[in-house]
């Protein structure tokens, strides 16, 4: 039978639903918004998209968004002095960089800037240093969004042989910690693995994030298997294709995800998600123990 579809648009949504019914109910106790400040840097149209589409869906849910746009020549240090600024801003939970930055930004250098109750991105050596000890705060959006994609199957990943194809901070090492954490047995592929196909034959679950269209063929998927496809390539023609040959890889598969609307709107809906949590431990806590000194 053709695999099941996971249906990430779907999922999203109902987070979505979940995180307004929480902010609402914080409003109505007398506390403000979460606020999430989001740095851009120069005028790359797909990373203007990205930034529009989040500041759209923190909109939708109650999240005040701060847009800083600033012109491509800006200097690092001047990022780092604006980065310092809003981690000092008591008004502001959560800080995202957009990515990636212009050649003369060194991107770790910011990254590390940022406080690390504040890096709803997840990215901070501190956060991803908490995941690979099994204690995550703030997780990268895209990982962990495909973990609660993976819940939906209802499947006990305990135990499967899960691979990984591509290996960048932002995805595919920090879900290697991710399904490590599941107690999966973890392969990681990238661009000097000798066998690639044997290892994708060889996969109970496969997580594509390569960037490469048709990348992975349809017929090296196991039977039965569990196919996330993170890659997002424009066409040509305008189409938007995965990493993963999808009409003959679904003939194999037992769940896989569509290209769009998988992963793409997990990764936004964990970053509300990590924008309420650093607003809930950042502000909402504090203010909860100052209104328990006052009733006192």
């Amino acid at each position: 039978m053709p695999a099941q579809i996971l249906n990430g648009k779907a999922l999203a949504q109902s987070i979505r639903q979940q995180i307004t019914k929480k902010v609402q109910g914080y409003l109505e106790q007398g506390f403000r918004s979460p606020k999430l400040a989001v740095i851009l840097i120069g005028d790359d149209p797909a990373s203007e998209i990205y930034v529009r589409n989040k500041s759209q869906a923190c909109k939708q849910v109650g999240i005040n968004s701060k847009l800083i746009n600033l012109i491509k020549s800006v200097s690092e240090t001047q990022v780092l002095d604006l980065i310092d600024q809003l981690n000092n801003d008591i008004d502001i939970d959560g800080i995202l960089v957009q990515l990636p930055l212009p050649p003369h930004i060194a991107s770790h250098t910011i990254i590390e800037r940022i406080r690390p109750d504040k890096d709803v991105d997840g990215f901070h050596p501190y956060n991803l240093g908490r995941l690979a000890q099994k204690r995550p705060l703030l997780r990268p959006c895209t990982p962990a969004g495909i973990i609660e994609l993976l819940k939906t199957t209802s499947i006990e990943l305990c135990g499967l042989n899960a691979t990984v194809v591509g290996v960048s901070n932002i995805v595919g090492r920090p879900m290697l910690l991710e399904l490590l954490m599941k107690d999966c047995t973890v392969t990681a592929c990238h661009k000097l693995t000798r066998d690639l196909k044997k290892m994708v034959q060889e996969a109970d679950l496969l997580v594509v994030a390569a960037g490469s269209p048709d990348l992975i063929k349809g017929n090296w998927i196991k039977a039965g298997a569990i196919v996330i496809d993170v890659g997002m390539n424009r066409m040509d023609n305008g189409a938007l294709v995965g990493d993963v040959e999808f009409e003959k890889a679904k003939q194999h598969a037992s769940w896989i995800t569509p290209v769009p609307g998988g992963v793409g709107p997990m990764t936004v809906a964990t970053l509300l998600t990590n924008t309420l949590s650093a607003y809930e431990a950042l502000y909402l806590k504090q203010n909860q123990l100052y209104q328990r000194k006052v009733n006192q």
